[in-house]
């Protein structure tokens, strides 16, 4: 019988495969946002904001290398725009405030709930593309961003703008870690880098030895677009994997498999195919429904590990993992992993 603990979950609009936040390729959008709500983050950074970061020119450049060649710092930037929620935590864990931001549509009203932006930075919309003309506007001298960057073209006029970071290399999504080492070093505060990625692998490193349950056991990351297909985290080298991985966990080996046969770092496939979520761990987004469109999966309901039904911050949070996510997400999904564990003390 599937062990089924379930949060409220969010009910997003259906969009397109290619629009979908939760486990595909992470687009992000919003109408004009304002401050998000505040909530509790433990991410190791301070409350500086991004005017208040003392400027000057670097010991030497920071040469930045991504998938469209690198990109060179040599003034410790003031006014920085953030693409994606990845780089919007990092820089907040850091204690830097954005004077712009692209959002998300499909959070709740209340906004991230782990993040707390000021009043006066920009949200962007992605609706229509990244707003370069707005970008601009906001007179950057840096942009940082991922996977909403998405070809070169785009790139190259962010570029004309402020020196841009895009995508660090070629894998769909980022490690947060690797994301933080990069602000420290155009930060100038490598030390501050560490100490947001030790807070927050410390945080899951005292999960994983609170649960030597979770060793080996496996887990499956995925989502259900209602009316569409469900789309499977397939990439042990993708960033949404490393959470996991720290806890002591390995991807479903069917699931690996698929995604080896399909090349996908997330894979796509039909209702029909619950056999790729018998994992002992299956973290799950109702994208666009509720939780009665779980019976549109067959044997969805017999499934033999533990199933946690997340809301949609959480899996996105999960998804994308950053410094300020992975902290909600530990704690929302600790009942789960201790059932998945196996501890009499869940």
């Amino acid at each position: 019988m599937t062990k089924i603990r379930s949060i409220r979950a969010v009910v997003v609009p259906l969009v397109t495969a290619s629009a979908v936040v939760g486990l595909t390729a992470c687009g992000s959008s919003d109408d004009d946002a304002g401050s998000s709500e505040a909530s509790e983050t433990d991410g190791g950074g301070t409350s500086n904001t991004a005017s208040e970061t003392e400027s000057g020119t670097l010991d030497e450049p920071v040469t930045i290398e991504h998938i469209y060649g690198s990109t060179e710092i040599d003034q410790v930037p003031e006014r920085i725009v953030t693409i994606d929620q990845q780089w919007t935590d990092t820089m907040l864990a850091m204690g830097i405030e954005p004077v712009g931001y692209t959002v998300d549509q499909y959070m709740p009203e209340s906004r991230v709930p782990w993040q707390d932006l000021p009043a006066d930075a920009e949200g962007l919309s992605l609706t229509d593309g990244l707003p370069v003309e707005q970008i601009a506007s906001l007179q950057p001298d840096l942009i940082v961003g991922a996977h909403s960057i998405t070809d070169e073209r785009i790139y190259e006029q962010l570029s004309g703008i402020a020196p841009t970071i895009p995508l660090l290399d070629d894998r769909e999504v980022t490690p947060w870690q690797d994301i933080a080492h990069v602000a420290g070093e155009v930060l100038a505060d490598p030390g501050g880098a560490e100490e947001v990625i030790s807070s927050v692998d410390d945080q899951v490193s005292a999960t994983a030895e609170e649960l030597p349950g979770l060793e080996g056991k496996t887990f499956a990351l995925a989502q259900y677009v209602v009316g569409d297909t469900m789309y499977i985290v397939a990439d042990e080298e993708d960033g949404s994997t490393v959470f996991f991985e720290q806890l002591g966990m390995d991807m479903f080996p069917p699931v690996r498999s698929e995604g080896e046969t399909t090349g996908e770092p997330r894979v796509n496939v039909s209702t029909e195919r619950a056999d790729l979520l018998e994992a002992d761990l299956v973290t799950f987004l109702v994208n666009g429904g509720d939780e009665s469109d779980l019976a549109d999966i067959s044997g969805f309901d017999q499934l033999p590990g533990t199933v946690a039904v997340l809301d949609y911050p959480t899996v996105a949070g999960l998804n994308a993992p950053t410094p300020l996510s992975i902290p909600h997400a530990l704690e929302q999904l600790r009942p789960y992993l201790a059932d998945a564990a196996g501890a009499s003390n869940a």
